[in-house]
C-alpha cells in the first residue's frame, strides 16, 4: 500500500514557533502550489508572502476590526457572542512567521462567452457559475501548499474567514494585479501545538456513493 502519511499528517496548526522558514523551503511549498490542477489550466493564482512581523500584525488588526463591526450588528448578543468566539480562529495567521495571502484571478468561462449574446438569463448564468471553478482552482493549489508544507516538517493553517476583510487587507498590503482579488490567507511555520490531534472525520459511507 502507498504510503499516504502527508496526507494524514497534515492537520490545521494555529501555534506556531517564530524560526524563520528559508527561502528554499518557501519556494518548494509555492512551487507545489503552481502543480495543482486549475480549469482550463488559466492557473489563475497569485500569492503574496509576508515575513515582516509589523505588517502581519497591521493585517491582524484590520482583520479584528472588521470581525467586530459585523459582530456588532448581530441581531442577539448570544449570535454576537458565538460570532466573537470565531475571532481567535480567524487571526490566528499572526502566530505564525509567514502569512501567505492567496489571490485569485476571474475564470474566464468560456461557456459564457458563447452564451452571453444569446439572451442567457440569469438563472442560467448562475448555474453556469455555481461550480465557482475559480475558487475550486485557488483550493486545490492551496491544498498542494499545505501538503508539501507537512512534507518539509512545517504547520500551517487555511484561512478564509478573514476574507471579510478582504479589502482592508489589499490596501493595507498595497500589492495590485489587475482582475485579482485577495481568496484565502496561510499561515506557516514550525509548530508549537505538536500534541495537536486532527479532527476525526465522518466516514466514507456518509460521504461517497458507489454507482455500479
Amino acid at each position: 500500500m502507498a504510503n499516504l502519511n502527508f496526507i494524514y499528517n497534515r492537520k490545521s496548526i494555529r501555534k506556531f514557533k517564530q524560526d524563520p522558514i528559508p527561502r528554499e523551503d518557501l519556494n518548494q511549498m509555492l512551487e507545489a502550489a503552481t502543480m495543482a490542477p486549475s480549469p482550463k489550466h488559466q492557473q489563475n493564482w497569485h500569492f503574496v508572502v509576508i515575513e515582516n512581523k509589523d505588517l502581519i500584525a497591521k493585517l491582524k488588526d484590520v482583520v479584528e476590526k472588521s470581525h467586530i463591526d459585523i459582530a456588532d450588528k448581530a441581531k442577539t448578543q448570544e449570535e454576537k457572542d458565538a460570532y466573537m468566539r470565531l475571532l481567535r480562529y480567524y487571526t490566528a495567521f499572526a502566530n505564525a512567521p509567514v502569512t501567505v495571502v492567496v489571490y485569485g484571478n476571474d475564470y474566464d468561462m468560456i461557456e459564457y462567452n458563447i452564451l452571453k449574446d444569446t439572451g442567457i438569463t440569469q438563472e442560467r448564468v448562475k448555474e453556469l457559475q455555481s461550480a465557482c471553478p475559480e475558487m475550486q482552482a485557488v483550493g486545490a493549489a492551496v491544498q498542494n501548499m499545505l501538503l508539501a508544507a507537512t512534507e518539509l516538517g512545517y504547520a500551517s493553517c487555511y484561512l478564509t474567514g478573514p476574507s471579510h476583510a478582504k479589502n482592508e487587507i489589499e490596501k493595507l498590503i498595497g500589492f495590485q494585479k489587475e482582475g485579482y482579488q485577495l481568496r484565502a490567507l496561510v499561515a506557516l511555520g514550525l509548530t508549537d501545538d505538536p500534541n495537536r490531534k486532527a479532527p476525526p472525520r465522518k466516514p466514507l459511507e456518509k460521504v461517497v456513493t458507489y454507482i455500479d
